[in-house]
Order: C-alpha cells, then structure tokens, then sequence
C-alpha cells in the first residue's frame, strides 16, 4: 500500500510540473495535455481582432466574448482566458478533459467561421528504470522502463551517438529491450517519452571483460572466438578485435613450437649416443664392471 501511495505521489508531482503548448488556430489541430497538468490553446491572435467568439465542447459553451469582453462567467476555477493574446488556459487536467473543441468567430456583419480542435491527455511518463547484465558469451543486455506514461516511446544514444548496427546485437532504437555486442562500452542513454513529456537516464557500461582472440596453435588449430580474459589460456597474446591477427602472437606460437623441436631432437641425440657409448664399452670390458671414469661419463651423458 505504501508503494502505491509512493508511486500515486510521484506522479501528481510529475503531472503538476508539466505544461502543453498548442496552437487552435489551425483547423483540425491535434493537441495534448498532461493528465493533472496544464494546457495553453491559442485560440486566436488578439480577441480584439474578433468581433464575437465562442467556444464550446460536447454542445456546452465554454468561452462566449465579444472583443476584449468575456460574456461567460468562466466559473470552472481551471479555465483562464487571456484577451490580450488569445490565450485559453486549462488547470489541473483530467480525463474529461479529452475531447473535440469548437471555436465559432463572427465578424461584424454576423458571417461565422468554424475550427476544430481535438484534445487528448496523457498520462506523462515518470521515472526511468536503466538496467544491464553481462551474458554468458560477453554480449550485454539493457533494459529500460519508466512508471506510468501514457503510450510511452523508446530511444537510445551511445556516448551521445544514435545505435548502429554495429553496436546493436538484438532489437533496434525504438524498443525497451537492447542487446550489445562484446566490444561495445560507453554511456549508454536510454529515454522514454510521449505527448506531453520526455525522461531518460544515463549508465556507464563496459564491455564486460571478453576479448577476441585469433591465432593458430603449433598443431594447426586455428581458434578464433570470444573469451573471458581472466580465464583466457588458448592463446599466449590474444587479439582485441575479431578482424585482425596479432604478428606477436604468431610469433610467439612459432617460438614455442621451434623450442619444443629442438627439446625432441637434442633428446633424441643423447638417447643415441648413450646406446652408442654403452655398446662400444660392452665390447672393450665384457663381463667386467664399468670402469670409474666411464660411470662418471654416464652421468655426464
């Protein structure tokens, strides 16, 4: 209940604070308003320049004058006309006030002109909720939602930049839900609005410690992947980005496996010789123990 009650607070605070602009004196205009909030239609330039005007919705007179007088006793404490500039002001929005708007104008000779306007209110958005994980192969996940808002809309910017499809793995700038590719980072901004308001909020994101790697081991596997580099072991300097190979970790590659070469052959060597030499000696002192000297060359070998 008390979360409720937080949240209903959180919102009149929004609404209260959120003022429309429209302009009414177009025919056919489409306007908004903020749900507890202020509206200000401009009905006309100056209602000087009007002999006589009135306004209503749903058959009911809201606004009657002739120039710069107001005939109408404006007793709705919401409403405010300013004769100056044209100006109709509507306090404390509510759903009632949604609707289509007439405004008739007669000029001196009684010949009228009739405009439309239709006004809808909205919801405005609250606060917004960014979120991010790290999934298993290095990609990361954002999602991001506000509370309350009518028809809420979704955009999001990388260090001030729109999302490309290069930094984009699953959805696209328009939805609540965005996976990123390994390599990205940045402050990531994500910004939810609609009619009558516009919210975002801001995280730094890093590319969750995955790095790729590209080299061929001395067996002739190629690897070529993304990998956690804390825990990397398949290659001894692994690459940073997938569409380069690293010259230095070839090379090393390539050391590695001249010196386990010359290990196999030096050992094959002295498997030799030692045969070789113990022969020889079987033939010089057969039946007899192994001379000193020779024991000492054994250990040597």
């Amino acid at each position: 209940m008390e979360a409720v009650i937080g949240l209903m607070l959180l919102l009149l605070g929004v609404s209260q604070g959120v003022e429309t602009n429209c302009d009414g004196r177009q025919n056919g205009a489409q306007c908004y308003g903020a749900l507890g909030g202020t509206v200000y239609v401009q009905l006309m330039d100056r209602a000087s320049d009007v002999h006589r005007y009135q306004w209503t919705k749903d058959n009911k007179t809201i606004l009657d004058g002739r120039k710069d007088q107001i005939l109408t006793n404006l007793t709705d404490q919401r409403y405010f006309f300013t004769p100056s500039n044209g100006t109709f002001r509507i306090n404390n929005l509510s759903r009632n006030d949604s609707g289509e708007y007439q405004l008739e104008t007669y000029d001196s000779e009684g010949k009228n002109k009739t405009r439309t306007l239709h006004l809808t209110i909205q919801a405005p958005v609250g606060s917004v909720l960014l979120l991010s994980e790290c999934l298993s192969e290095g990609q990361m996940r954002a999602s991001c939602s506000s509370e309350g808002g009518d028809s809420p809309q979704y955009s999001w910017t990388l260090d001030g930049h729109t999302l490309t499809h290069a930094e984009l793995l699953s959805g696209n700038n328009e939805t609540n839900n965005i996976t990123l590719k390994q390599h990205v980072s940045g402050r990531l901004l994500c910004s939810v609005r609609n009619q009558v308001n516009n919210v975002s909020r801001e995280e730094t994101i890093t590319d969750c410690g995955f790095i790729f790697i590209n080299c061929t081991l001395c067996d002739g596997t190629h690897i070529s992947q993304w990998v956690f580099a804390a825990n990397n072991t398949l290659c001894v300097e692994p690459t940073t980005h997938p569409t380069t190979v690293s010259d230095t970790t070839e090379d090393r590659s390539l050391l590695i496996c001249g010196v386990r070469a010359a290990v196999v052959v030096l050992l094959l060597i002295c498997i030799t010789a030692y045969f070789a030499w113990k022969k020889a000696n079987s033939n010089n002192t057969e039946g007899s123990a192994i001379a000193p000297e020779n024991s000492v060359l054994m250990v040597e070998l």
